[in-house]
């Protein structure tokens, strides 16, 4: 299923991509797009979720071809594979498919507006003559799992995302299938499992980085449970330690207590004219 990354190029020792845009410096769509990136990404480095070596990248440029434009999907996810040591190569700035020598297992794409053709092209990218949706594209590269969130609501129509905040596909020869349920993920706590991944996805109600609790879209495991930040697993062992000097803190005062009970009752034992080792 997936095109030849070279087209039909000659095979080269190393290839010419003078002529590829790499980075345009257009901006993130918005505040809930630019948190919900870093909230997919970051867990997966401050935690022991996935074995080393993988690359999580929100924003980057996904280039499955040598002529054309790439694919910049919100959040990517590739295993077995790390960047290169030297950014200031162009080569290793960016998602060059045939440098990694492999496609990315999980791209996700995060809805914004109307406007991004996430699962089916909008009526202005029709209008501008484009004629294939996100969602066709990757199944047509050969991206193992596709995942749209919608948490704003801006693409529920019957051939988008049907009322559910989140679906995800997986690819067959076919094309893909879904493997969310019909009506998709509509609650918190329910899991979408990834199985070549080892990582599920699942809603999530609650504060990241100020007060206000808001819906995310995050990894777990396989019990449900979301892959923790790096500052939520600092939080959790600073609760853990404290934890444990109130339970060693408990402990000491039980046995201190004890040690004076035994006190009192050998000076009542002396007082009585018993020695307590005579018992």
């Amino acid at each position: 299923m997936a095109q030849n990354l070279l087209s039909d190029d000659a095979i080269v020792t190393e290839v010419d991509i003078s002529h590829l845009v790499i980075e345009d410096d257009t901006p993130v769509d918005n505040f809930q797009s630019e948190i919900q990136q870093r909230l997919l990404v970051e867990p997966l480095y401050s935690s022991e979720a996935l074995p080393a070596p993988f690359l999580a990248a929100a924003n980057v440029g996904l280039f499955y071809k040598l002529k054309g434009e790439p694919v910049v999907p919100d959040v990517m996810l590739s295993l077995g594979v790390q960047r290169a040591a030297d950014f200031s190569e162009r080569r290793n700035r960016t998602y060059l498919t045939w440098e990694f020598g492999k496609l990315p297992e999980v791209c996700i794409e995060i809805v914004s507006n109307q406007e991004g053709d996430e699962v089916t092209l909008s009526q202005k990218s029709r209008q501008k003559g484009k004629n294939i949706a996100k969602k066709a594209l990757y199944a047509q590269i050969g991206i193992r799992y596709y995942a749209v969130f919608d948490p704003l609501r801006h693409i529920q129509g019957v051939n988008d995302m049907d009322g559910a905040l989140l679906r995800v596909w997986s690819v067959v020869a076919s094309g893909y299938t879904e493997l969310t349920l019909a009506s998709g993920i509509l609650h918190p706590g329910e899991v979408v499992w990834l199985d070549a991944v080892g990582l599920g996805l699942t809603l999530w109600e609650g504060p990241f980085e100020d007060d206000i609790p808001r819906l995310w879209l995050r990894w777990c495991n396989r019990n449900g449970e979301v892959i923790p930040t790096g500052a939520e697993g600092q939080r959790t062992a600073r609760q853990q330690a404290e934890a444990e000097r109130q339970r060693a803190e408990t402990e000491r005062q039980r046995a201190e207590a004890e040690h004076q009970r035994a006190e009192r009752l050998a000076e009542r034992l002396k007082a009585l004219g018993i020695e307590p080792e005579d018992l």
